[in-house]
């Protein structure tokens, strides 16, 4: 056509709106090159790489290339990043683990600890109740020996009661003390009076003054006894 040089000169307009840089949705900077290649630094519309004949259409696929490959670059680096978290959380997920099981145990311990304590504490003061329960009783018991050694216990409902009474406490592990003729020990026996004989070799109850009471290998109340020495 007559007017194929005027073509030519129709690109200076497209190449001055190209070199405006500026966005004219945006108002920002458009990106530069080093003003090798104009069509591939010109920025125009996509219907120009059509027009002009000096824009390769492979640039825009170069152009477009290493910012897609930097994303997947950048999307595998934070997958990456996400496994090696996840497994380096696994120590102090197993060092925790191991922590919380060590404090089960501690506290499994200290239960067991607290359970034995308060069945100690249970039994020793059901002890001291039966033990209260029994002083309480041996002023009771005092009469019926004084009431026995008089004759007033021989026979009668008094005498069976009194019978009853002591069967009792001796389910609850209460024991007399009253036996004559054996070692005298301090640790059960209390000593009123000494006596010497020639019939003895060694220090020995004689007579009990008052019987002593105790509780399986408790000592309640020491019997009040007259102690025969050697001469």
């Amino acid at each position: 056509m007559p007017h194929h040089g005027n073509e030519e000169e129709h690109q200076e307009p497209v190449s001055f709106r190209d070199n405006r840089k500026i966005d004219p949705e945006t108002g920002k900077v458009r990106g530069r090159n080093d003003g090798t290649d104009e069509g591939a630094g010109t920025g125009a519309p996509d219907s120009a790489p059509a027009e002009g004949a000096g824009q390769d259409p492979e640039a825009g696929a170069e152009g477009q290339t290493p910012g897609s490959e930097s994303a997947d670059d950048g999307d595998a680096l934070a997958q990456a990043e996400a496994i090696l978290n996840e497994a380096g959380a696994e120590a102090p997920a197993t060092d925790v683990e191991a922590e919380l099981r060590n404090d089960l145990l501690r506290l499994q311990a200290e239960y067991v600890n607290y359970r034995k304590r308060v069945e100690r504490d249970r039994d020793v003061a059901r002890d001291m109740a039966v033990i209260g329960v029994l002083n309480s009783l041996m002023p009771v018991l005092d009469d019926i020996d004084a009431a026995r050694q008089h004759g007033d216990l021989a026979e009668g409902p008094f005498a069976a009661i009194s019978t009853k009474l002591e069967n009792a406490l001796k389910t609850y592990g209460l024991t007399r003390i009253d036996e004559t003729g054996v070692e005298f020990d301090p640790n059960i026996h209390e000593a009123l009076i000494q006596q010497p004989s020639v019939d003895v070799q060694f220090d020995s109850v004689s007579q009990i003054l008052r019987a002593g009471y105790k509780k399986e290998d408790r000592v309640l109340r020491a019997a009040q006894v007259i102690v025969a020495v050697p001469e």
